[in-house]
């Protein structure tokens, strides 16, 4: 090996390869328990947020019917993981025969069912399944401090791990039955394991890598990513002057290792394509044709034709072929066809299309300021050695695998039109924890204020964490203004997933008085779980529930932040002249709309000159109007209290209520001018 060339291992130079001290192992031990019980712990006062139902009862379906239908667009893995101690328990999933939702795969109402209409409790089976997440969160701990130890020796490991441990971020999505996390496990484990494949070149290391990346792209379908990936670092390896052995053979040139890891590479792809079949039961269709029949999936495939590209094209021959497993096929082409136009709010404005900066804003404002000032850091010494000229390939070519993923994943982010929450990034913050662990070498005798500093950082980022728990979902820093102020730049699942049900129970139980309240949610727990004494609004929870005419009494109003933003929405965008037009005629109608809902008789005699789906419609129509309207001036308001950061309580009298929603556009119009003008 020539003086300027990079160690055949891929690792540092002179990085020690022996096990980490008794001290230093329990220490790490400790975070990593402390990580799991905050994690879990903290979802005990969690209502089930939006994607969980789905997850866990379509990982049910998996192991109990063998059938993928239900939520196909989202890792098999994951699902079926967290649903195991639900399966090993005997839990039973709704009936099928006759279900109009099983027919039609709708896993929102199936879940909904599975939930809240088959006379267990679901709580407890939820809780399951986090826990189970919350192991693969413990083992991205794990490849943490494995990594920054390899670079920068024990005390940089716990200085990694230590960072890792108290992310809100990994606290916040560690313990929800999501694939989110288990994809960054995936994301790490497996291009761990091709570096270690391109230096060691043994059969070992190779099957370890197939099945690796196998488990990764039944994880979630991001997996794509890793193609890009494993290329670059094989391109890298290749230009490295050390021969590379594999299969028997020696390759010298960097055109020989490089087709050498490409043909390593193609063989690890039929190991990809086994472990895809073997997770869908080794069957081609989706649908187990021993039970009842769908119709389709949850959206026949049929509507992402023209729609998915080139791509879609492919993914469609594939399934022509059976080349891969119906519901994986399907699943990909729904994402494909999803992510493209969605429904986003970023710092007061809408958009279905996204902005080049979301994630930008989202690391601005979700992550602790120590963290910050520790990147900040880091990027001011990068910039030092290159400008010195002491960044080169020596340096920096066992930091590939992490350099490849910072980018490529880095720049996916902001080429992403899917704006819909700071987890999207989770995966970068593991590069930025393990490049943090240099730090660790303020750490030795005598320590001087360097190590102060550094250990400052660490506590008061571990005391961010701690100061939010429970909430570590809200967790915004003080560039944001704090938790109370995220509502105003974030929403979905940067911070409002539906968690804080029980938040709001708690608050009524201390706050309510007796004074009517009503409720305008996002997501999918269920009022009547937690005993809720309101009047339900609008919800965003896919369930169908019919829409009914509720009477607006002067009182409490509590609106999750993204129903006050209104970005899930018949109605988005900006309240107008034509919106009031039509919302003005509708109210016209209040009294029959109250008829119609409370009065069966009187129901039967209006049906009888107009069709029920009419009126459905009608209502439903003035509803979401009429909160549109009331939000819109919600927004300028601003909340008088909160129930866990993510709903916000509004105090409402009866001069205010009518001017937001039964006044004419003059009154309504005045009280924002004056709202405003009293807020600045």
């Amino acid at each position: 090996m020539t003086a300027s060339s990079p160690p055949a291992s891929g690792l540092p130079a002179g990085t020690a390869r022996r096990r980490p001290a008794p001290v230093v192992l329990a220490a790490a031990i400790l975070l990593l328990a402390v990580h799991f019980v905050l994690a879990v712990a903290g979802k005990r006062t969690a209502s089930t947020t939006s994607d969980e139902l789905v997850h866990l009862t379509a990982g049910l379906s998996y192991w109990q019917n063998h059938d993928y239908r239900l939520h196909p667009e989202n890792g098999n893995l994951p699902q079926r993981w967290a649903a195991l101690p639900l399966y090993l328990a005997g839990a039973q999933l709704p009936p099928l025969a006759g279900n109009d939702y099983w027919r039609t795969s709708d896993v929102w109402v199936f879940g909904h069912q599975f939930f809240y209409e088959t006379g267990a409790d679901h709580f407890p089976r939820l809780m399951a399944g986090r826990a189970m997440i919350a192991l693969f969160s413990v083992g991205t701990g794990i490849l943490v401090f494995w990594w920054s130890r390899r670079h920068f020796g024990d005390a940089g490991g716990l200085v990694s791990l230590a960072l890792f441990a108290f992310s809100p971020d990994f606290l916040a999505h560690g313990a929800l039955v999501t694939s989110d996390v288990c994809m960054v496990f995936f994301f790490f484990a497996a291009i761990a394991a091709w570096w270690h494949h391109l230096h060691s070149g043994s059969a070992r290391s190779w099957w370890l890598c197939a099945g690796v990346l196998g488990l990764a792209f039944v994880a979630k379908y991001s997996a794509v990513l890793l193609i890009p990936m494993l290329v670059a670092m094989a391109a890298v390896r290749a230009l490295a002057p050390e021969p590379w052995r594999f299969a028997g053979r020696v390759f010298t040139t960097p055109g020989r290792r490089f087709a050498a890891a490409a043909f390593s590479a193609a063989a690890q792809a039929l190991v990809v394509a086994a472990v895809i079949w073997a997770s869908y039961g080794f069957r081609y269709s989706a649908f187990n044709p021993e039970l009842p029949p769908a119709d389709h999936f949850i959206r026949p495939w049929a509507d992402y034709v023209g729609r998915t590209g080139l791509i879609g094209e492919f993914t469609r021959g594939l399934a022509a072929l059976r080349l891969l497993p119906e519901a994986f096929l399907y699943g990909f082409d729904y994402v494909l066809a999803t992510t493209g136009r969605r429904s986003a709010f970023l710092n007061g404005e809408l958009s279905v299309t996204g902005w080049r900066t979301f994630f930008v804003w989202t690391f601005l404002l979700k992550t602790t300021l120590p963290v910050l000032a520790l990147a900040g850091l880091l990027a001011a010494h990068l910039a030092r050695r290159v400008a010195a000229g002491r960044a080169g390939w020596r340096r920096l070519y066992p930091w590939t695998p992490l350099l490849v993923l910072l980018v490529v994943y880095g720049a996916s982010s902001l080429a992403s039109q899917l704006n819909i929450g700071h987890r999207h990034i989770l995966p970068l913050y593991p590069v930025l924890f393990i490049a943090a662990g240099r730090f660790g070498r303020v750490f030795v005798f005598p320590l001087r204020w360097p190590a102060a500093a550094t250990a400052a950082l660490l506590g008061w980022h571990a005391a961010a964490a701690v100061r939010i728990a429970p909430q570590h979902l809200a967790y915004f820093n003080p560039i944001a203004g704090g938790p109370a102020n995220g509502w105003r730049h974030l929403v979905d699942s940067s911070l409002d997933w539906g968690q804080d049900l029980p938040a709001l129970r708690r608050w009524l139980e201390a706050n309510r008085n007796d004074r009517p309240a009503y409720l305008a949610y996002f997501g999918t727990g269920q009022p009547n779980y937690y005993n809720l004494p309101v009047r339900r609004l609008a919800f965003v929870d896919n369930f169908r529930f019919e829409h009914r005419y509720v009477a607006l009494e002067p009182g409490l109003y509590a609106l999750s932040a993204t129903v006050v933003q209104q970005v899930y929405t018949a109605v988005l965008g900006p309240w107008n002249p034509d919106r009031e037009k039509e919302y003005q005629e509708l109210r016209a109608y209040e009294p029959l709309f109250a008829a119609y809902t409370a009065d069966p008789t009187r129901r039967a005699e209006l049906e009888r000159d107009v069709a029920p789906g009419k009126w459905r419609e009608a209502i439903k129509r003035h509803e979401l109007l009429r909160l549109a309207r009331l939000a819109a001036y919600l927004r300028v308001r601003g909340p008088d209290d909160f129930a866990g950061y993510s709903i916000l309580i509004f105090r409402l009298d009866t001069a205010e209520l009518r001017a937001a929603t039964a006044g004419s556009w003059s009154e309504w119009a005045n009280l924002i001018e004056r709202t405003a003008a009293a807020r600045r």
